[in-house]
């Protein structure tokens, strides 16, 4: 359906479509003619059915008169930097919490919790890929739930309960208590990531979801920053209580109170936000008709689910996952070990952290800015800056193996090195949106996807072998492995995105009115996937299949 016709001077954009084997219903938009007293007053007026399959978006719009009204480009540049304000900041100090809670036990090893509560064997291990088992079995669940409760509601309470949790690994007096409480945390954060996707996918077009990806996940470092300095805080407190039951009792009752604030504050999407206008808030999703993807959908579709599993396109995201956070899970939870074993105190290993984090936020970004820029000039290159940000990391994994022991410093800009990966996960995570139309569909994606990062941060850890501390050469090797996979599984997503764009420009230059003649008023809110001809640009960012294709 048309919405708004922008006032701005015509564009060579060529815009995606899609159809669906199941087309919405005729429950789903109702004309009816409304009688009144005024002969000339008899427009039309739209009712939609809350029975119907169609996007909430359609709600928006009463009547035809509402439909083409001018978007001036001012205004439109005005509403999305009062977006940015009303969405990024929570993301962006929620995925600082995000980490620096994943970063705790890191902190509490070096505090002495593995003498405390007598930690032998792999039990340490355990307790870093335990918190996975937990987001592991309830990812699937909590991306069912982000589909049908009120995504910042939802999002603010996990939050909350994920602070409780931590603050309750405080008395957990052996290794039993404190895996089961681990366990609950890792269920309660495991709606996050694939809530804030959701959330940038039903606020932001195409082109300008990487970069708004990028700033929440950007937190992401400034989060380990934070962990390092809170740590070296903690460490200098000195009371009753050990270092390492302040920093879970601390960090845990931030979380808990951010928790509150995402929950009265977060809109839920763009036609509930108390913050915008009605005409803000059709504006605003007007803005994303061209993204093909709907802004959201609160009817479970089995045929989407079908859909998915049957797109190979879900496996190889399942695979990036796991490959991309092998890395992640031992570095997350070894890394202070790693720092100590170069010879500092504990206190300065804390501090170390610092410079780690900040490379990180650079890198990320470094990366979706570099990457926003080629869009603007019609560029699709998340792939290239996919593999471009994963060699600092093998080139650093590479140094950690085979530089000399007591090459300290060496060593330690090594360890730096491998900071980049978070801004390819970025890349990565910002095409799983892109690409994924039909809210059904891309609630099982995001699933699936985070099914694959917790199997990698869940296997993690065990390459990290006790007696191989401080080197732990299998992890290092395990790291160099998993990037070298990485690399292969993007180049076969390029060419498997290739392959489906070909495909659906053959078909649709076929039908009538061809590639230019498509109408995105048709599909933009119907909420329907990209499996059946013709199907929308699929964004591999490696090389631009059609000209004017529009950024994403």
């Amino acid at each position: 359906m048309g919405i708004f016709r922008r006032a701005a001077a015509h564009t060579d954009e060529i815009s995606p479509t899609s159809s669906s084997p199941e087309r919405p219903s005729d429950k789903d938009v109702q004309t009816e003619r409304m009688e009144t007293a005024a002969a000339d007053d008899s427009s039309p007026k739209w009712k939609v059915s809350k029975a119907g399959d169609g996007d909430i978006a359609m709600a928006l719009f009463n009547s035809p008169s509402e439909i083409h009204e001018p978007i001036d480009p001012t205004e439109e540049k005005k509403l999305v930097r009062k977006i940015d304000l009303m969405i990024l900041p929570y993301l962006a100090i929620c995925y600082v919490f995000f980490y620096v809670d994943k970063t705790t036990l890191s902190y509490a090893a070096i505090f002495g919790i593995r003498d405390d509560l007598k930690l032998v064997g792999t039990e340490y291990s355990w307790l870093s890929s335990i918190f996975y088992f937990g987001f592991l079995a309830w990812a699937l669940p909590t991306n069912l739930l982000l589909q049908r409760l009120p995504v910042g509601r939802y999002l603010g309470a996990n939050i909350f309960m994920w602070g409780v949790f931590l603050m309750l690994q405080a008395v957990a007096h052996n290794f039993a208590s404190l895996a089961a409480l681990r366990a609950f945390a890792g269920a309660a954060e495991a709606c996050s990531d694939p809530a804030f996707l959701l959330v940038t996918s039903m606020w932001y077009t195409r082109r300008q979801q990487p970069i708004r990806i990028g700033l929440w996940y950007t937190a992401n470092g400034f989060g380990i920053a934070l962990g390092g300095l809170l740590g070296f805080g903690i460490g200098n407190i000195k009371g009753a209580l050990p270092s390492w039951k302040l920093e879970f009792l601390i960090i845990g009752a931030l979380c808990c109170i951010w928790g509150v604030v995402m929950f009265i504050f977060l809109p839920d999407s763009p036609v509930t936000a108390k913050g915008l206008s009605q005409r803000e808030k059709r504006i605003a999703v007007e803005r994303l008709r061209e993204n093909q993807t709907g802004v959201e959908n609160k009817h479970f579709k089995p045929y989407q689910v079908r859909d998915a599993f049957s797109d190979i396109k879900l496996y190889l995201f399942f695979f990036l996952g796991v490959v991309g956070n092998i890395p992640n899970g031992g570095i997350s939870n070894f890394g202070t070990l790693i720092i100590k074993g170069f010879g500092f105190s504990t206190l300065v290993t804390t501090l170390m952290q610092i410079p780690y984090g900040c490379i990180i936020a650079i890198s990320i970004l470094t990366c979706v800015f570099l990457n926003d820029y080629m869009a603007r000039n019609g560029r699709q290159t998340r792939c290239f800056f996919i593999l471009l940000f994963l060699c600092p990391n093998i080139a650093g994994s590479f140094g950690l193996r085979f530089l000399a022991a007591d090459n300290k410093a060496g060593r330690l800009v090594c360890y730096y090195l491998t900071g980049p990966y978070n801004a390819a996960f970025v890349m990565i995570l910002s095409m799983s949106t892109a690409n994924t139309a039909g809210h059904t569909k891309k609630v099982v994606t995001n699933a699936v996807l985070f099914l694959g990062y917790c199997t990698g941060n869940i296997a993690g850890p065990f390459f990290y072998k006790t007696a191989q501390a401080p080197r732990y050469q299998l992890g290092i090797w395990s790291m160099i492995v998993s990037h070298l996979l990485e690399v292969c599984a993007i180049i076969a997503l390029r060419f498997v995105l290739s392959r489906e764009n070909k495909r659906r420009d053959r078909i649709q230059s076929q039908m009538a009115g061809g590639l230019d003649g498509r109408d995105l008023d048709a599909t933009a809110f119907s909420d329907m996937t990209v499996r059946s001809p013709p199907r929308p640009i699929l964004r591999s960012g490696l090389f631009s299949f059609l000209p004017g294709t529009p950024p994403s």
